[in-house]
């Protein structure tokens, strides 16, 4: 999980700032692509998931994500950048 700028998001009929990020690989083919799984948060006494989907990473973004020793912190970025989201 990674801190992030706060998020105003849609939920149960008001805005709510989600503050927390979370990326889970689901599968990768070791060849061409990797799959993942995001969630959004917000975090007061506990976290409580407010968005989530999947995101597919392929081309150029795969191959720097399969040969980087930091793959997971790239993941993040990565994930980030497609949501449109500032870690902290």
């Amino acid at each position: 999980m990674k801190e992030i700028q706060p998020v105003s998001i849609w939920y149960n009929g008001s805005n709510v700032a989600a503050t927390i990020y979370n990326l889970i690989g689901i599968s990768d083919n070791l060849s061409t692509s990797a799959n993942f799984s995001y969630e959004l948060y917000i975090a007061d006494n506990l976290f409580y998931p407010i968005a989530s989907g999947q995101l597919t990473m392929s081309g150029t973004d795969y191959e720097t994500y399969s040969s980087s020793a930091t793959s997971n912190d790239y993941a993040y970025s990565w994930g980030a950048t497609q949501l449109n989201i500032t870690l902290i």
